[in-house]
């Protein structure tokens, strides 16, 4: 049938009230983080949900005072009497982390592995009224049923314990969701990846496979993890001082293999970092800690030999409130590292990060500290397939159609391009906000659905505009003035005005003159009005606002944000 008839006829059948499956990724899809996706089956105006995954972003500079960026979740809220669960594929902040904030507007029946639900809970007691979520504890190899649709959790290997795969069985087709996944045959912790279970599904049919695209520019395949553990106990024990190791607080395989590198080579651990006790405390319930010597304390450490301890902490992505930091600073109150120790970054630079790290690299060299990264020596291995992988599920699951997501746009497009080469008759781009209908017929967007960023900022949560951010990026740019202005009864001027500037020049020549020429600039606005018109307080007021900003920009070639308090002094 030609393309244009077939299209008629899916249309018909849309309209006709025929049941459809589609795909609709709200975070994560043309970006790193936030990720968030939907699965919908049934007619276009009567569809059945499931959300897999629900997590964050993390603010930079560029968004002043913002905590956490969150999926705005409108359109959820709008679906929710047609949405009938939540499912997690593994507890990775740009994969759960938005649960906490965002649940208590949806509370959807949540579904998550023993880890996922530990980490969960832990992390819920440690932060401020926190809500208490209900979760179905799920393994991987088990199934089960949400609404219209059957799952069954598919054990993968990644950075982080139980991470799994969906496989999501309609009517209409099976869908398999890899979530974050690589292909490792000696991980350090858990099992491998189901190699089986995959090339079954295969043989099944598969009608699409929703794949992480993070590596596919990278060639080749990841080393394993343990490879890393066997080059990070050599470092170890080739050491002369202290080891201060920093990595990902949710990577227990790797602070499991650092703690019997050291174990192997006579040193004790201690861990520091509220994040990484949090992790291990749950791994250590789920036994994924057993057979390991007891960390070291806080109390204890300064009467250890430097060459027999190692520290595993946070701060790899160069936090400044993170325990790495802190030590750079010299800012904590009974640890320390000197010259001649040693700080392995066990960890990937997230984009944006950069910066912050080499700052703490520098502080740290400066105190003739041995900085080693994966530049180094090999401390670090990504979570993620590369090109081979990729190649080898496509091999095992045969899909009719390959959807990239978890990814830039150069993620994206680089797995698009490979799919097509491994012979995929389908390849679908999609980003945040399509939706993407997997069948009927071929692959197509079909609408868009409302997406974006919300902020948490301290306790509150709401758009830029909601959290001040907006205003507070001016006010990084430009500083502020604050006038106040009073006037008698007769409509002059009762005292001098008063000019406060904050986030102008610090010198104090400059920063005097600046202030002086603002305070002539009221003066001669206010006088500039004739009295009669002064009873317009809002006439005075945006009088004095205007002359403010044109006078620093005439001095500085900036307009500062300006606030102008008028006050009428009461007959007697």
């Amino acid at each position: 049938m030609p393309q244009s008839r077939l299209d008629d006829v899916q249309n018909d059948s849309a309209v006709n009230g025929k049941a459809e499956l589609v795909f609709l990724p709200l975070g994560g899809v043309g970006e790193i983080g936030m990720n968030l996706a939907m699965y919908g089956y049934g007619p276009e105006h009567a569809r059945e949900w499931i959300i897999i995954d629900m997590g964050v972003s993390f603010a930079g500079p560029e968004l002043p005072g913002a905590d956490l960026i969150l999926p705005d979740i409108r359109y959820l809220e709008a679906e929710r009497n047609n949405i009938r669960g939540i499912i997690i594929t593994h507890a990775h902040e740009d994969h759960y982390g938005s649960l906490l904030d965002l649940w208590p507007r949806l509370r959807l029946p949540v579904y998550a592995t023993p880890f996922t639900a530990g980490l969960l809970e832990a992390k819920r007691q440690a932060e401020y009224n926190a809500p208490e979520i209900p979760v179905t504890v799920f393994r991987a190899g088990e199934s089960f049923e949400v609404g219209a649709f059957k799952i069954e959790a598919l054990a993968v290997t990644h950075s982080i314990p139980e991470p799994v795969s969906l496989a999501i069985t309609t009517p209409l087709g099976r869908v398999i969701h890899t979530g974050d996944w690589k292909i490792d045959p000696e991980p350090s912790l858990g099992p491998v990846l189901d190699e089986t279970r995959f090339e079954q599904l295969g043989n099944e049919g598969v009608l699409a496979l929703v794949c992480d695209s993070t590596n596919a520019m990278r060639e080749g395949e990841s080393p394993s993890e343990r490879q890393v553990s066997e080059s990070l106990r050599e470092l170890i024990e080739n050491a002369k001082g202290r080891v201060a190791i920093t990595t990902f607080s949710s990577n227990v395989g790797r602070i499991r293999s650092i703690a019997e590198a050291a174990r192997d080579a006579g040193r004790q651990v201690l861990v520091v970092g509220r994040s990484m006790k949090r992790c291990i405390s749950v791994a250590t319930e789920l036994g994924y800690m057993e057979g390991l010597p007891e960390f070291l304390s806080e109390e204890d450490y300064g009467y250890v030999p430097r060459e027999n301890v190692v520290m595993v902490l946070t701060g790899s992505q160069g936090e400044p409130r993170a325990a790495l930091a802190k030590l750079a600073r010299d800012e904590m109150r009974s640890l320390a590292l000197t010259a001649g120790d040693t700080v392995i970054f066990s960890s990937r630079t997230i984009p944006g990060n950069e910066k912050s790290i080499i700052e703490i690299k520098n502080m740290l060299i400066e105190q003739g500290i041995k900085i080693i990264s994966d530049d180094d020596a090999l401390v670090h291995v990504s979570g993620h397939p590369r090109r081979n992988e990729l190649k080898r599920m496509y091999a095992w699951v045969r899909p009719q159609i390959l959807v990239p997501v978890h990814g830039e746009a150069a993620h994206l497009v680089a797995q698009g391009t490979l799919g097509i080469q491994a012979g995929i008759p389908d390849v679908a781009q999609v980003r945040n906000g399509d939706v993407l209908r997997l069948a009927p017929g071929p692959a197509k967007i079909i609408d868009e659905a409302p997406y974006g960023r919300i902020y948490k900022d301290g306790r509150l949560i709401g758009d830029e505009d909601e959290m001040g951010i907006t205003e507070r990026r001016k006010l990084a740019y430009v500083g502020h003035v604050s006038v106040s202005i009073l006037l008698d009864n007769q409509h002059k001027i009762y005292d001098e005005p008063e000019v406060v500037a904050f986030g102008l020049p610090e010198e104090d020549s400059q920063r005097n003159l600046i202030e002086d020429l603002l305070y002539d600039a009221v003066v001669s606005a206010v006088d500039s009005i004739p009295r009669a018109r002064r009873k317009d307080i809002e006439l005075v007021r945006e009088a004095a606002r205007r002359a403010v900003r044109a006078a620093a920009n005439d001095v500085w070639g900036k307009k500062p944000v300006t606030t102008v308090f008028v006050t009428r002094i009461p007959e007697a």
